[in-house]
């Protein structure tokens, strides 16, 4: 095999890892088969293929994210032991160091699938490699194994009476027409699924949360007045940033920043339709580690409308825009674990449009800590 084949740079840059990444500190397949691995090692061989200069395997997504947090820090070697940290547990100089490498190992490792390589642990080449690698690459990636937990609200008393099937005696009940925010939590639950598959997703209605749901992974969806869990995680977290959704006075629904500056969703008052007619809305992703388990983060998606929340969603499930949006995160926030972004949500034709946050054109305010 050619040494510029990308599959080889792949195993070229494995081995240089464990042997010279560290002066003075050579590590050796069995103790990395056995971090990697942790309660159920790797097997050596296995190590070795990935490290092969004539026929190397191809490693899956979730291995290259334990070399990138093995080798982002020298803890992983300060014992007797060769050992792998918890993202969480690393400091930001740490994740810096982990972010770059994982992108690097990321990158040749898709040069490495577009080059033809398969192994018995991806099957997977061509157009398969590169959904692959946008859905392990967003910021709704977690931490293989580490349950998530994405939080709505339930429709007010009032409007449940009008929706069939919501009355839990009703022989047809359909427990998720209770939930508000739909289309929202579709979009994000088929996502975060095929982007984590080793993780428990569970899906909770504001105000029901078991103690052990708040310290998991927590993604709430919608806005202040209705779903509680987003009320007490804004209040709880530094952003600067507050919602007012005040619906008996117009104009009263609006996202405030810090500095008094104000964003109204762009609402036209038509006679055809008592609430008018949303053409714009505006919406706010905000991230941060958990109040609750600073091993988790928190993670809110709410517009003024329902709308809004959903295109915020979109703006990192989007095929056409996840990896283009994910990066931008990445480029104006780095390592930080605390950032929000405002942004515009445009509906044409009752359709609603997925901000695309690289042109300039949707993004509003952001800000990180």
């Amino acid at each position: 095999m050619n040494s510029q084949d990308p599959r080889q740079l792949l195993a070229q840059r494995l081995r240089a890892l464990r042997e010279e990444h560290w002066p003075g500190r050579k590590i050796t397949q069995p103790q990395l088969a056995q971090a990697l691995g942790g309660s159920k090692p790797l097997s050596v061989p296995l190590i070795s293929s990935w490290e092969s200069q004539t026929n190397p395997r191809i490693p899956p997504l979730n291995r290259l994210e334990g070399y990138s947090v093995l080798f982002a820090t020298m803890r992983s070697v300060g014992g007797s032991e060769l050992r792998l940290l918890s993202p969480e547990d690393l400091n930001d100089d740490e994740k810096q160091a982990m972010a770059e490498l994982w992108q690097e190992l990321t990158h040749l490792r898709a040069e490495a699938m577009r080059a033809g390589a398969s192994g018995a642990e991806t099957g997977m080449a061509g157009p398969l490699s590169q959904i692959e690698q946008s859905l392990s690459a967003g910021p709704f990636r977690f931490v293989d194994g580490k349950r998530i937990t994405i939080v709505c609200a339930q429709w007010p008393p009032h409007m449940l009476e009008g929706i069939p099937y919501t009355d839990e005696d009703d022989p047809d009940y359909i427990e998720l027409l209770n939930y508000s925010e739909l289309d929202a939590l579709f979009e994000l639950h088929g996502h975060i699924r095929a982007a984590n598959p080793s993780n428990l997703v569970n899906m909770r209605i504001a105000g029901k949360l078991a103690s052990d749901d708040y310290s998991t992974h927590l993604i709430s969806l919608g806005g202040v007045d209705w779903n509680t869990a987003t009320r007490n995680a804004l209040g709880r977290l530094p952003f600067p940033v507050r919602q007012v959704a005040d619906w008996d006075t117009p104009g009263g629904q609006y996202f405030e920043v810090k500095d008094g500056e104000k964003y109204l969703p762009d609402l036209e008052i038509v006679d055809t339709h008592p609430k008018g007619n949303l053409r714009e809305d505006v919406a706010l992703f905000a991230r941060a580690v958990s109040p609750f388990n600073r091993k988790r983060t928190v993670t809110i998606c709410n517009g003024m409308y329902g709308r809004g929340t959903y295109g915020v969603v979109r703006a990192l499930t989007d095929e056409s825009f996840r990896d283009r949006n994910a990066e931008y995160l990445q480029s104006r926030f780095g390592s930080s674990g605390t950032y929000c972004i405002l942004t515009r949500v445009p509906i044409v034709d009752g359709a609603t449009l997925t901000p695309d946050w690289t042109t300039g054109d949707y993004t509003l305010f952001e800000w990180s800590e």
